[in-house]
């Protein structure tokens, strides 16, 4: 089975906030987790994506690229959306389809939104998904911290399934790129 790591609007402005966003909660640790699972797909041989949210930095400058603090690699594939789901209007999904990619390792902000959607749409769209838990963040909301957030989105989206694919979390210091979801199919 092929791998992508799909890293998700980990842009400057978003992840840093600006004057009238906050900045997502533990960005030091995120940023370490995406920089340590980047050189894990890089051994692995996965393909590289990043999707960019034009929303971010009104789609322009600085603060809509990939954080300065990400390793982005050489010739990793970007793409840029409109929507929260980063396969809606992109070409993101055919990409995967030919490069023939069956997991995805999703990692990336804001969790509620465009992380929670992507890993739903990607199981709909026959991709097993592997949520890396300590590798996607939000920022507070008036109802609950950024830290509930995540911690909900991990609970609910472990073990989320559509049939024949569905989603795991896992911690970056596992081995990502080596899927578990068979363990837990029936024969």
């Amino acid at each position: 089975m092929k791998h992508a790591l799909l890293v998700i609007d980990a842009q400057q402005e978003l992840i840093e906030g600006n004057a009238s966003e906050q900045a997502v909660y533990n960005k030091v640790g995120l940023l370490q987790n995406i920089n340590v699972v980047i050189e894990k797909a890089k051994q692995a041989k996965a393909a590289l994506v990043f999707v960019r949210d034009v929303d971010v930095s009104e789609g322009k400058g600085a603060g809509f690229e990939v954080h300065s603090a990400i390793n982005v690699p050489e010739g990793a594939q970007v793409f840029d959306k409109q929507a929260t789901n980063a396969f809606y209007n992109t070409a993101l999904l055919s990409y995967l389809k030919e490069e023939k990619i069956g997991h995805l390792v999703i990692m990336g902000c804001k969790t509620e939104h465009c992380i929670d959607t992507a890993v739903r749409f990607a199981t709909v769209s026959g991709f097993d998904v592997t949520l890396v838990g300590d590798g996607h963040s939000t920022s507070d909301s008036e109802v609950l911290k950024a830290e509930q957030i995540v911690s909900h989105h991990n609970k609910v989206l472990h073990g989320h399934y559509n049939v024949d694919h569905f989603s795991v979390v896992r911690k970056t210091d596992e081995d990502l790129f080596a899927p578990i979801h068979d363990n837990y199919r029936s024969e």
